[in-house]
C-alpha cells in the first residue's frame, strides 16, 4: 500500500500487490500501513496547563502538514500521526546528493521502517513556545508515552521464520530484520550470529583443557601428596579457627588442578588470538552486508543533518564546542565515580571477612569446616545484587555527564554515554575479581604479624591456591547474571501481554462484527472503523515499553558477556561453553521478546555496531594482559615450572619416580605456636594440644623473613609476563595484518557501482536531452 496525495486529502491507495482476501486482519493492516507514530495523553479539563501544551504541540505538528486522528478510551487519548509524503522525498533527494550515498538510486522506496525513523526525528525536534519538546513534555506528564505500530503481516512472517522456540538452530533471516527494524537492529543480530559461531571453536578447546584436567584428576603427583600429607596448616582465622591438616584440603585441590594446569596457558593464548581474529573476520562479514544494504558508505552525522533539514529547511547547523573547564570536570567525576565502585570493592571485602569469621563460631560444625567457602559464595552473591543496584545508578551517572559535555549530535552523544556506561559496568563486575586474582592472600601477611581490616584478618588463599576462588567467583556471577537476566527478560513482557489480551478481548469481537458489516466503503476499499483503529492501537500499547536503551543493554549484555569470555579464561575454560549455550538461547529470546512481548523498536539506520568496536577491540588488549597477569600471578604455573627445572630432584639429578615430587612442602613455610598469651596470634584447642607449629603457604624463613626462592619465583613470574604479553600480542598483529577488513568480492563491488554511477554522470552531462527523454 501507499499514499496518493491529492488537493485536499491523503488517501489510501491500494498496489496490485496487496492482499485482497477478506480476513479480518485487514483493518488492522490498513492502519499499522499509515499511521507512522502514536501518542498517547491522560484526558485532562480543557484550559488546563497539560491540555494547553498538548494542543500547542499538535499546532505545531499541523504546521508541518502532519495528519492527526484522535481516538479515546478509557480516560485517554490516543492520537495517530501520518507525515506527508514531501517530507520522505525531501529526505530521499538529500541522502541522494549527500557523500555518504554513493550507491542511492532514484527507484529507492522510503520502507515504513524509514518512516517511522524520520517522523521520530520531527517529533523529538519539535518544541512549542516555551522550548521544550516531546521529551520534556512526556517528562511533565503532558504525554504518557510515544511508540510506533507492529506491521501485522510483517510481524507474523518474522513470527512464523524467526521469533519461535522451533527455530532454535536455524538461519536467522536478516534481510527480514533489517526491512523491519532498522540496520542497527539487523547488525546487531548479525554480529550476535557471528560471535556465537565463533564460540564453537573456543568452547570446544576450553573443553578439551577441562578433560584434560580431569585426566589427572586422582593421578597427578601433586594430588597424591595433598591427599596423602600429615602437615599441619595454620589456621585461616584468629583464635575461632582451628588448624587443620592439608590433607582435609584433598577435594579442593583436585577442583583447584582442574583449571590449572599446563594447558591454561595454551588456551589463554589461544582466546588472545580468537578475540583478535573474531573481531578481523566480523568486519569482513559485516561489510559483505552492510555492501548489500547500501549503506557502506552512510555517515551517521551526515544522516542527522539531512533530517535536520528535513525537519526545518532553516536550521542551523550545530557547530563544535569544546570546554577545557567541561572536559576536566567530567574527568574529575569520572573518577571520582570509579573510585565510588572500587570502593563498593572494599565493602564486599569487609563482607567476605566478617562473614567467614561469623561461619566459623557457628554451632553447627558444617558452618564451621565450610565457613571460607560460604562467604565467598555469599560474597559472589552480593556481587551480583550490586551489579544489578549500580546498573541503574551507573546509566544515571552516566546520562549527567554527557549532559555536562553538551555535545553537538546525538552520535556523538551516543559514543560518549557507551563509553563511560560500558567503563563503569566493566569496573562494577570485575573490581572483586581483579581483588581475588591478585591481592587475596598476597596482601595478609604472615603469622605473628597479619593484616587486618576493622578487626578482622584479611582472607587468605586456600592452601591449594588462589585460582579455585577466582573460578568460583566468575561461575556465580556468571550464571546468575545469564540465567536470572533470561528469566526476567521473558516473564515482564509475557505477564504484560496476558493483561493485554484480557483488556482487548472485548474489542476484538466488537471489531469482528464491524468488520462484517460497514469496514467497506461505496468503492470497496478497506475503511477502519474506530474500533478497529481502538483495538489495534490498544494491543501495541499494552505491549512492553520500549526506548533508546533498548538495544544499547542487549548489546551491553553481549560485550560484558565477552570481556568474562576473554579476559580471566585462564581461571575458567568453561566460560566459553557457557556463553555458548547462553547465546544459543539469547537470540530466540530477544527475537520473540521483540516481536510478539514488546513495542516495535524505533528502526535505526547505520552501517557498523559503532563505538562497540572499539570496546571489543580495547577489551581484546585488555584480555591480554589480565590473562598473563592471572598466569604468572594468580596460578601456580610458574612455581611449578621453576621447581621443576631448578628445585626439583630431576634439577638437583636425584632419582624419583616425578620431577614434581615434594612440591607441596616446598611451597610451605613453618610458624611456630607461641605460649604466650599476650602474643598469642592463634588459640590452641585441646585436639591440637600437643601442636607445637604449623604450616603456611609462603617462601618465608623461620625469622619470617622471605627467602632467595621467593625472589627467584617473582622474577620468573614477571619474566613470564612480559614474554606472554609480548608474544600474544605479535600474534595479534599478525592475524589482524593477516585478516583483510574489506573482502575482494565487496571492493570490485564498490569499485564496479562508483564507476557506473561516473559513467551516468558524464553521460548525463555530454546528453542531457536523452537522459530527460
Amino acid at each position: 500500500m501507499y499514499f496518493k496525495k491529492t488537493e485536499d486529502k491523503m488517501e489510501l491507495q491500494e498496489s496490485e500487490n496487496d492482499d485482497q482476501s477478506n480476513t479480518p486482519l485487514l483493518p488492522s493492516l490498513w492502519i499499522n500501513s499509515t499511521f507512522d507514530f502514536l501518542l498517547v495523553a491522560d484526558e485532562e479539563e480543557p484550559h488546563t496547563e497539560k491540555s494547553d501544551k498538548r494542543e500547542k504541540f499538535m499546532e505545531e505538528l499541523k504546521t508541518k502538514n502532519i495528519a492527526i486522528t484522535c481516538i479515546d478510551h478509557d480516560n485517554k487519548i490516543f492520537i495517530g500521526l501520518v507525515a506527508p509524503n514531501e517530507i520522505f522525498e525531501d529526505y530521499k533527494y538529500l541522502i541522494k546528493v549527500s557523500d555518504a550515498c554513493s550507491w542511492c538510486k532514484d527507484e529507492d522506496k522510503i520502507t515504513q521502517a524509514n518512516r517511522i525513523r524520520i517522523v521520530n526525528f520531527i517529533l523529538n525536534n519539535t518544541r512549542i513556545s516555551t522550548g521544550e519538546n516531546l521529551e520534556k513534555l512526556i517528562m511533565e506528564g503532558v504525554f504518557e508515552t510515544m511508540f510506533c505500530l507492529h506491521e501485522k503481516k510483517e510481524q507474523k512472517m518474522l513470527r512464523s521464520k524467526w521469533a519461535r522456540w522451533s527455530a532454535l538452530f536455524t538461519p536467522q533471516p536478516f534481510e527480514d530484520i533489517k526491512s523491519y527494524f532498522g540496520e542497527k537492529v539487523a547488525l546487531y543480530y548479525l554480529w550476535l550470529n557471528w560471535y556465537t559461531l565463533l564460540l564453537i571453536p573456543a568452547s570446544a578447546i576450553g573443553v578439551v583443557i577441562f578433560l584434560y584436567g580431569l585426566a589427572f584428576f586422582n593421578t597427578s603427583p601433586l594430588i597424591k601428596e595433598v591427599c596423602d600429607s600429615n602437615v599441619t596448616m595454620c589456621p585461616r582465622c584468629d583464635r575461632v579457627c582451628e588448624p587443620l591438616q592439608l590433607s582435609e584440603t584433598c577435594t579442593y585441590a583436585k577442583v583447584s588442578l582442574l583449571f590449572d594446569n599446563e594447558g591454561t596457558v595454551a588456551f589463554a593464548m589461544f582466546m588472545a588470538i580468537w578475540a583478535t581474529a573474531f573481531l578481523e573476520f566480523w568486519k569482513r562479514h559485516r561489510a559483505k552486508y552492510v555492501s548489500e544494504w547500501k549503506v557502506y558508505d552512510w555517515s551517521e552525522e551526515e544522516e542527522e543533518l539531512i533530517l535536520e533539514l528535513v525537519n526545518n529547511p532553516n536550521c542551523k547547523v550545530k557547530e563544535f564546542k569544546h570546554s577545557y573547564f567541561q572536559s576536566a570536570l567530567v574527568l574529575i567525576l569520572f573518577t571520582v565515580m570509579l573510585m565510588v565502585i572500587i570502593g563498593i570493592t572494599h565493602a564486599l571485602v569487609v563482607f567476605r571477612v566478617m562473614t567467614a569469621s561469623w561461619f566459623s563460631i557457628a554451632e553447627s560444625d558444617f558452618l564451621q569446616e565450610k565457613a571460607f567457602m560460604f562467604a565467598m559464595l555469599l560474597g559472589a552473591v552480593l556481587h551480583y545484587i550490586t551489579i544489578q543496584i549500580m546498573n541503574r545508578v551507573n546509566r544515571w551517572v552516566s546520562l549527567k555527564l554527557c549532559d555536562l559535555e553538551k555535545l553537538n549530535s546525538l552520535a556523538a552523544k551516543e559514543r560518549s554515554f557507551t563509553v563511560k556506561m560500558f567503563t563503569f559496568q566493566f569496573f562494577t563486575l570485575f573490581s572483586s575479581l581483579f581483588y581475588v586474582a591478585f591481592f587475596m592472600g598476597r596482601i595478609n601477611g604472615h603469622p605473628t604479624n597479619y593484616v587486618r581490616l576493622v578487626g578482622y584478618r584479611l582472607e587468605e588463599c586456600h592452601p591449594s591456591g588462589c585460582l579455585t576462588d577466582l573460578f568460583t567467583q566468575m561461575a556465580v556471577i556468571m550464571l546468575l547474571k545469564q540465567t536470572l537476566n533470561n528469566v526476567f527478560e521473558i516473564l515482564g513482557p509475557w505477564a504484560r501481554s496476558l493483561w493485554r489480551k484480557r483488556t482487548a478481548k472485548r474489542l476484538k469481537r466488537q471489531c469482528g462484527k464491524c468488520y462484517r458489516k460497514s469496514c467497506r466503503n461505496k468503492q470497496g476499499r478497506i475503511e477502519a472503523c474506530e474500533l478497529c483503529k481502538k483495538r489495534d492501537w490498544l494491543r501495541n500499547y499494552h505491549l512492553g515499553s520500549t526506548d533508546a536503551f533498548s538495544l544499547f543493554n542487549e548489546f551491553l549484555e553481549m560485550v560484558i558477556q565477552f570481556s568474562f569470555t576473554t579476559t580471566f579464561v585462564a581461571a575458567f575454560p568453561l566460560a566459553p561453553l557457557l556463553a555458548l549455550m547462553n547465546n544459543i538461547i539469547e537470540i530466540r529470546l530477544d527475537a520473540i521478546k521483540m516481536v510478539r512481548y514488546e513495542r516495535r523498536l524505533l528502526p535505526r539506520k547505520t552501517n557498523d555496531i559503532g563505538i562497540w568496536t572499539k570496546v571489543l577491540e580495547a577489551v581484546g588488549v585488555f584480555a591480554v594482559i589480565i590473562n598473563g597477569l592471572v598466569i604468572g600471578i594468580s596460578s601456580d604455573f610458574i612455581p611449578r615450572l621453576v621447581y621443576r627445572y631448578h628445585y626439583g630432584p630431576c634439577a638437583k639429578g636425584i632419582n624419583s619416580t616425578d620431577c614434581m615430587d615434594g612440591y607441596i612442602n616446598d611451597t610451605l613455610s613453618v610458624a611456630f605456636m607461641k605460649t604466650n598469651i599476650k602474643d598469642e596470634y592463634m588459640m590452641k584447642t585441646n585436639e591440637y594440644a600437643n601442636v607445637t607449629q604449623c604450616s603456611y603457604r609462603d617462601y618465608r624463613n623461620q625469622d619470617y623473613s622471605l627467602t632467595s626462592q621467593f625472589w627467584f619465583v617473582l622474577a620468573t613470574r614477571f619474566a613470564f609476563i612480559i614474554l606472554f604479553e609480548h608474544v600474544v600480542v605479535v600474534c595479534k598483529f599478525i592475524a589482524a595484518w593477516f585478516v583483510q577488513e574489506k573482502p575482494v568480492k565487496v571492493k570490485n563491488h564498490r569499485l564496479n557501482d562508483k564507476m557506473d554511477r561516473l559513467k551516468s554522470e558524464l553521460m548525463g552531462r555530454r546528453h542531457p536531452k536523452s537522459t530527460e527523454v
